[in-house]
């Protein structure tokens, strides 16, 4: 499968009163297959590597069928590789080693090595503790001088325990911008807010199998999902005028995740913030830029926005597509006070995610007022978002009084796995429809 096609569109309503600062715009960004591809993700042509890191912490064997479910998952995932692609195995528990191959290096994955893999994860054992970021550097020197598309899947079923959050967060600060990581926690000893931080510096999902059974659909599908991807590294590049302030990115769809602080100066004025790897796909994104006033009737590109792709070795990267945020003074109230659709659905989603996040930490944390505050929030952001998987969670939660008000009771006795669950799916979102 050759490149897909990107287009990008803006919406927004650029009319802002007089003195208005603040310019609100959704993105789209599009990826189609190339012309006689089949518009769904499907096998790519496009150089890839893939490392599957599972837990073999001690933990792992408690019950056994939690390691078994592990290994056969693993095996699965190697399956799914398409042939040529270059993969490891990684066993990890207090350090990280080699699975497959036995040598510190990635093979092609061809009938032969894909059988030698499953053999060797077959024999695998659980024992010792959990150190994640070692577990990243390893698959960091693996992908090492490898280009096109640099995908890692990490199992854990606990704590960051034998290691210090700096040495985490310095594992993460190495590994940004140099590959993907889908993170998966399997039981319900592990924490979200940690597994969450991990691929969001990383680029990729978080996601809870609460039954190890779930596990081999699991990896089947995401190993899938990146055998579909066929371009790499993937930007986009926003540029500002001298007098504006560039406020905020965020990715508003499939998933909440703020894109800010990861910006790089691409040129004056203009910062890259990275999208990662792309197949056939559509994802949103929200773009916040705060402006000098105008003068009424005067119009000004606020932002312009470009998709940038890799070049080939040694040249530029190149724009595939480019858009403008405006902004137009006017002292049309009717004008200056639409509220684009859009802009209104996804910031009510940013802000749910982040209600039911700080609601559940309140509860954890025995705050139960703040809890019950932070909770109600999200049962009326859910319904105004037509959220239904979610308003199903939190009424797990909490028993809901009155859903127009956000009048609710946190439930007294909650299953862990249930509460997990929201915390991992509040970041999730519901596309909105356009205006």
């Amino acid at each position: 499968m050759s490149e897909p096609q990107f287009t990008i569109s803006v919406d927004q309503n650029k009319y802002l009163p007089e003195g208005g600062r603040e310019v609100h715009a959704i993105i789209s960004v599009e990826a189609t297959a190339a012309p006689g591809g089949a518009g769904a993700p499907a096998p790519s042509s496009a150089r890839a590597s893939e490392v599957v890191i599972i837990d073999t912490s001690g933990s792992m064997s408690y019950p056994e069928t939690k390691l078994r479910a592990a290994i056969a998952a693993a095996q699965v995932a190697v399956d799914t590789l398409r042939d040529g692609v270059e993969f490891a195995v990684v066993s990890g528990s207090n350090t990280a080693s080699m699975v497959f191959p036995r040598h510190q290096g990635l093979v092609p994955a061809t009938p032969e090595t894909r059988a030698e893999a499953k053999h060797a994860l077959s024999r695998l054992k659980a024992s010792g503790g959990t150190a994640i970021g070692s577990w990243l550097r390893l698959a960091d020197d693996l992908f090492a001088g490898r280009d096109g598309i640099r995908h890692a899947i990490l199992l854990t079923d606990g704590k960051n325990q034998h290691e210090t959050p700096a040495e985490l967060d310095a594992a993460l600060a190495r590994c940004g911008g140099r590959f993907v990581c889908d993170c998966r926690g399997v039981g319900t000893d592990w924490e979200v807010p940690e597994l969450r931080k991990v691929s969001s510096a990383l680029l990729g999902s978080v996601g809870m199998v609460a039954d190890p059974a779930g596990l081999v659909e699991d990896f089947r599908a995401m190993t899938k999902e990146a055998m579909g991807k066929s371009v790499a590294d993937v930007a986009l590049r926003v540029w500002t005028p001298q007098t504006a302030r560039l406020r905020f990115v965020k990715q508003v769809s499939p998933s909440v995740e703020d894109l800010t602080g990861k910006r790089t100066e691409s040129a004056p004025q203009a910062g890259d913030y990275p999208l990662g790897a792309w197949g056939a796909e559509s994802r949103d994104y929200h773009v916040c830029v705060e402006v000098p006033p105008g003068e009424i009737g005067k119009e000004l590109r606020a932002a312009w926005v470009k998709l940038v792709v890799p070049g080939l070795p040694g040249e530029e990267a190149r724009v595939v597509a480019t858009a403008n945020v405006l902004a137009q003074w006017t002292d049309d109230e009717a004008e200056s006070t639409r509220i684009n659709a859009r802009v209104a659905g996804y910031t009510g989603q940013a802000e749910l995610a982040t209600a039911i996040q700080e609601g559940l930490q309140a509860r954890k944390d025995g705050d139960f007022d703040t809890a019950t505050a932070r909770l109600g929030r999200a049962v009326v952001l859910a319904g105004e978002a037509g959220n239904d998987e979610i308003t199903a969670m939190l009424r797990k939660v909490v028993d809901v009084v009155d859903e127009a008000t956000g009048t609710v009771r946190l439930k007294r006795d909650v299953a862990k796995a249930d509460e997990m669950e929201l915390d991992t799916r509040s970041s999730k979102t519901v596309r909105t429809r356009k205006d």
